[in-house]
């Protein structure tokens, strides 16, 4: 056989369609578009987009379908900008039929996504979100009970070295510039800067004197690893007796989990309002959180309310005094009471996992821990599919047993042969119980067939 050698690539004029390049498809993608088109997902999508648009003038768009979807995929691969997910979907022919694109059309490219983004507002990703959520209670998956909150922290896309000072716009370089000529370094170098910037008593840097010029929504915050950065405050709302995430909010990174609460709560109870589960007089609905979060302000304002509240409240060395607030001294104590039973420390336990595990998925495994936009609403947007993006994996992982497309590439195939049925499904390599029985499919086959039946 003769050495084959790469020549040069030579354009044909026509090509047939049976001779295009496909794919079989990646299975958990498949299903997943499956049911996006059972639910009409582009339909409702286009209409909710349709009064941001043009009517009938100028360049066509990409669908908005198609848009959130790729978005969808960012979520599932892991990929934290949208450079790289316009790069993985040119790269999988599977991805393509993810977004139904024809033989010749081009995968959006990142710039399209952008400018998509900069023209759909806030409104309209809350209501896509909305729709997932829909999707997710109508398995089932919602109940709308008990809601634990948490938040975390997302790197904003601005350095600290760029911060410059609020009153007169002077650079961090030129602050450590004066305080060295003053402390008796007449013509400070690099390194004489950085080294008496590490050593200066008195270290502080304060939201209140210093802003990002390149990103005036983020603040100065310190991260969960410990170290100080710009960065914005994501929090959720968890439904603890499913794990679907009710609300996802966006907050200053610098804001406190006491001024936060009852805004992500709000966000929460519209949403349940959309799924006809929204709490009110003889509807309450328990609100679970750590210590961060218990404050006599907020609970005497949450006693008013359909919220019940589990609070976890922190130890206190002094006895608290209520200066005539009595208001807030039987919220305090009500909550301190439903907190001593059995059902609060299952409420608590399943909090800590549940939430825990909602920003591990959508920061750490998602790509979210660090946001490659600027301003707290580009990154709102983008989080938000982010999120939705996650409540489809809890409804894939229901229905077929697998959340992600590398989980469904984890588990394995088995055969069970009865007579002339071969029973096929997605089996777990760890925990083989865990499979739903939506994961499996009977598959007539012929006797001739029976050989191929084997073992995995």
């Amino acid at each position: 056989m003769a050495l084959g050698r790469q020549e040069a690539v030579e354009r044909e004029l026509l090509i047939g369609w049976h001779e295009m390049p496909s794919a079989p498809g990646h299975v958990f993608y498949d299903r997943l578009n499956g049911m996006l088109d059972e639910a009409a997902f582009d339909r409702e999508v286009e209409a909710l987009c349709a009064a941001h648009y043009a009517s009938g003038v100028g360049r066509r768009s990409i669908p908005p379908g198609r848009y959130f979807r790729m978005l969808f995929v960012g979520y599932f691969e892991g990929l934290d900008s949208e450079r790289g997910i316009a790069w993985r979907c040119a790269d999988s022919l599977s991805l393509r039929q993810f977004l139904k694109l024809g033989a010749s059309e081009a995968v959006p490219d990142h710039s399209t996504l952008s400018r998509t983004r900069a023209r759909l507002p806030l409104e309209v990703h809350d209501a896509v979100f909305a729709l997932v959520l829909r999707l997710v209670a109508e398995q089932g998956l919602v109940k709308g009970r008990r809601v634990g909150v948490d938040a975390s922290t997302m790197e904003a896309n601005a350095a600290m070295r760029s911060i410059v000072r609020r009153e007169d716009g002077a650079g961090w370089q030129a602050m450590l510039g004066g305080l060295a000529r003053t402390s008796g370094i007449a013509t400070p170098t690099t390194d004489q800067l950085r080294q008496f910037d590490r050593t200066r008593p008195g270290k502080r840097v304060s939201n209140a004197d210093w802003i990002s010029p390149v990103d005036p929504e983020a603040r100065i915050t310190r991260l969960k690893d410990g170290r100080t950065r710009l960065a914005y405050k994501p929090e959720h709302a968890v439904d603890l007796d499913s794990g679907a995430i009710l609300a996802a909010a966006v907050h200053p990174g610098d804001a406190g989990d006491t001024q936060t609460l009852e805004a992500t709560l709000e966000v929460a109870a519209t949403n349940l309002e959309a799924l006809a589960l929204a709490p009110g007089p003889g509807n309450e609905v328990e609100v679970v959180a750590d210590k961060g979060y218990h404050a006599r302000e907020v609970l005497k304002r949450l006693a008013t309310s359909p919220w019940m509240t589990r609070i976890a409240e922190p130890a206190r060395r002094t006895v608290l005094r209520w200066h005539g607030d009595d208001d807030a001294r039987r919220a305090v104590y009500a909550n301190r009471a439903r907190l001593l039973s059995g059902v609060a420390r299952v409420a608590l336990l399943l909090r800590a996992v549940l939430c825990e595990r909602a920003f591990a998925h959508v920061l750490d495994r998602g790509g979210m821990r660090r946001t490659w936009l600027r301003g707290r609403d580009n990154v709102a947007k983008r989080y938000l599919i982010h999120v939705a993006g996650s409540n489809l994996g809890l409804l894939m992982r229901a229905l077929v047993g697998a959340g992600t497309p590398r989980a469904a590439a984890e588990m394995r195939l088995f055969w069970s042969i009865a007579d002339d049925h071969v029973l096929l499904g997605l089996l777990a390599p760890t925990v083989a119980g865990s499979v739903p029985p939506a994961a499996f499919a009977v598959i007539t086959v012929t006797p001739d067939d029976r050989a191929l039946s084997t073992g995995c």
